[in-house]
């Protein structure tokens, strides 16, 4: 006793879409480019703020990368994070450490390109600065 012909015909299809979709090419929207004609001293600018965030005190690291995991674990990557009353004040949040570090960093983007870096991608580059920062020093 076998399925009809008719879910056959059903299925088969879905399943070819299905894999299909796995070797569909896509293209990125992340590019380390991006900001080099709007701000071009923003990547370093912010590598600087974390890099004197870390090297005050090592543990920030690993507090602006818990800062980035959290932002992004719901709805995505957005920064709101960061908005005062916001996903700040949840209590999935409660401990979370590093507002100062993204304070400074954003602060010293601002002051070189106003209203251009978005803040999370200055959270985004924070996290992986972070993590570079802290693997290089000894």
């Amino acid at each position: 006793m076998g399925y009809p012909k008719s879910i056959g015909t059903i299925l088969v299809p879905i399943v070819v879409l299905l894999v299909s979709m796995n070797y569909m090419p896509c293209k990125a929207q992340l590019s380390a480019t991006f900001y080099d004609d709007t701000c071009p001293t923003a990547l370093t600018t912010i590598n600087d703020s974390i890099s004197s965030a870390v090297s005050r005190n090592r543990r920030m690291a690993a507090f602006i990368i818990r800062l980035h995991f959290h932002d992004c674990f719901v709805q995505g990557c957005d920064a709101s994070i960061l908005l005062e009353g916001g996903e700040k004040a949840a209590p999935a949040n409660d401990g979370v450490e590093g507002y100062p570090a993204i304070d400074a960093a954003k602060a010293a983007v601002e002051s070189v390109c106003p209203g251009v870096v978005s803040c999370a991608d200055i959270l985004a580059v924070a996290a992986r600065d972070a993590s570079v920062g802290v693997m290089t020093k000894p």
